[in-house]
Order: C-alpha cells, then sequence, then structure tokens
C-alpha cells in the first residue's frame, strides 16, 4: 500500500527531544509496513520548552495525505493550543483530529493502526483505547 493515503500521525510534546523520541519510537514499532507519515512538533522556535503553534501547523502540513491528521498531545497547554488552532479553522489540515490518548502509548497506538490504512477513526479510537493498558 502506498503512503498516498495513509493518516499522518502529529506528536507534540513541551520537548523537541521527547516529540521527536516518541515519533522513532513509534515508528520503529510499527515495524516493516508502510511508512506512515508522522511528525514531532516539539518545544518552541527558539528550542526552548514549551508549545509552538507554528510548528504544530507545520507539523500537520508535512504529513497531510488527504486521509486526515491525528495529533497526540503530551500536556494540557499543547491541548489548549491545538485547540486553538482548530478553533482557527484554517490553520490545520481538514479533518485533523485532536485524539485524547496517553502520548506513548498513544502514539504507537496510532501508527501502528495507520500503517494497516486505516481510517482517522479507527486511529483515534486504538490511540484513545491505549489508556486502558495495564502494566500491572
Amino acid at each position: 500500500m502506498s503512503d498516498e493515503r495513509l493518516v499522518g500521525i502529529v506528536l507534540v510534546s513541551h520537548s523537541a527531544e521527547v516529540a521527536a523520541s516518541v515519533a522513532a519510537l513509534a515508528k520503529g514499532l510499527a515495524g516493516g509496513g508502510p511508512a506512515v507519515p508522522v511528525a514531532p512538533a516539539g518545544g518552541t522556535e527558539g528550542g526552548g520548552l514549551g508549545t509552538s503553534a507554528e510548528l504544530i501547523a507545520a507539523a500537520a502540513a508535512s504529513v497531510d495525505r488527504g486521509a486526515g491528521v491525528a495529533v497526540l498531545t503530551d500536556l494540557g497547554s499543547a491541548v489548549l493550543t491545538v485547540k486553538a488552532l482548530l478553533a482557527e479553522g484554517d490553520e490545520l489540515p481538514e479533518q485533523t483530529r485532536l485524539v485524547d490518548a496517553p502520548f506513548v502509548e498513544g502514539a504507537v497506538a496510532a501508527v501502528v493502526t495507520a500503517a494497516t490504512g486505516a481510517d482517522l477513526a479507527a486511529v483515534e479510537s486504538a490511540a484513545a483505547e491505549a489508556y486502558t493498558y495495564r502494566k500491572v
């Protein structure tokens, strides 16, 4: 399957390093399937801790293949930044959805599911389901 119509994933963290590392982990665990478009959007333009609407919008545009974009966030103010972008209406690609999911486990579930060619609703559902994963 071509990556032309795969759901794109954006990982928004207050730290560029965390976002990039989670993106690499999720892509690595997705195995040898199609290359899901995944983009980290971490930190500020100046390299500090925080979130950047500009970095998030650029990341979303970079992964948009026409099948939707799932955005996962790490902490509260990242959620607020994404919600503000969604409210603007023209800052993010059509069919961009903020996904309520744990950051690491949700990212892995989203990428693995997107690699199967699943639609945006299925990717969102798989990521959200990661809340139910128990470790002990």
